[in-house]
């Protein structure tokens, strides 16, 4: 298992929301806007997370780089909208927000973006629509295909103890994945390929815990786990698009990640100008399980691609 970090998370140098269609989109920065650097937004994943589990990402900050997190509509200190279905939960409400967030802050004519598992695939849609500011992506942990990604999370599932893959079945077959076995399963899986620092660092427990007090966006985009996924999310691909970002684009994941080569595949192929790293003891966190080597890892990749 990953030892992580256990270095203290920076504080915020500042906090607020912005207005979005009437509600509210909650951000974090750590150090200032107005450093001359290139800001780094960072989209979390979930869908139906919270940008909490990756607050290591603000030790960028340290570089005089303003790093800026927020929480996607639905989800942590923005606004809850429980009664919502699925019509109103989509890609492009989010990519919305996204665009209404960089205005509204005053950077999207220059900025940095970082998605990680869902935000790299919110990340990877931003950057198909080529939008001007944009100098660079980092796609952290995610899959350029949800088909891809249940191929592989079968895979995964398959080589987990046969009683634990029995109670999951039994529980997905019967609607019953609210139950606190299937749940106690579930954490077998998640403990190989999800975050191998166990337990897990308060800031990722934070972000699961957001997810169980208000599971609306996550069970109705992805379902009821990681590997079970029915939600409106299930045939999402952008594989014969990726072709479309024309911004440098570093792809992350870990050796034993849920989101596995196969997933990520398609965007080393296509995207033009385009690097890899997988570390070697993580899995879908790197930002918490090899913190020190993946913070200079893209530090280094946003210093080679700030605005000249």
């Amino acid at each position: 298992m990953a030892n992580g970090s256990s270095a203290p998370l920076l504080e915020a140098s500042a906090e607020g929301t912005v207005d979005f269609r009437g509600w509210k989109t909650w951000y974090r920065i750590t150090g200032s806007v107005d450093s001359g650097r290139t800001p780094l937004v960072v989209a979390h994943g979930g869908p139906g997370g919270t940008h909490d589990y990756l607050l290591t990402i603000a030790d960028i900050a340290q570089s005089g780089r303003a790093v800026i997190h927020y929480d996607q509509l639905g989800n942590g200190r923005s606004t809850h909208l429980r009664d919502k279905g699925a019509g109103f939960w989509t890609v492009d409400l989010f990519l919305d927000e996204l665009a209404n967030l960089l205005d509204q802050l005053g950077i999207a004519d220059n900025y940095h973006l970082l998605g990680q598992s869902w935000g790299g695939m919110l990340g990877a849609e931003h950057a198909i629509r080529r939008p001007k500011g944009l100098r660079s992506l980092v796609i952290s942990n995610s899959p350029a295909s949800m088909p891809l990604w249940l191929a592989a999370a079968a895979e995964m599932r398959a080589l987990l103890p046969p009683d634990v893959q029995e109670t999951l079945t039994r529980h997905e077959t019967a609607g019953t994945t609210d139950s606190p076995e299937y749940a106690a399963a579930m954490e077998v899986f998640y403990a190989r390929h999800v975050c191998r620092v166990v337990p897990h660092p308060p800031e990722v427990a934070r972000t699961f815990a957001a997810i169980g007090e208000d599971p609306t966006v996550y069970y109705t985009m992805n379902g009821p786990s990681e590997f079970h996924v029915i939600g409106t999310l299930k045939a999402w691909s952008v594989v014969d698009q990726v072709h479309r970002i024309t911004v440098p684009t570093l792809l992350i994941s870990g050796r034993y990640d849920e989101a596995a080569p196969s997933t990520v595949q398609p965007f080393a192929d296509a995207i033009p100008d385009v690097r890899w790293h997988i570390f070697q003891e993580s899995s879908h966190m790197p930002n918490v399980e090899e913190r020190e080597a993946y913070m200079s890892l893209v530090q280094d990749f946003l210093d080679a691609h700030d605005r000249s």
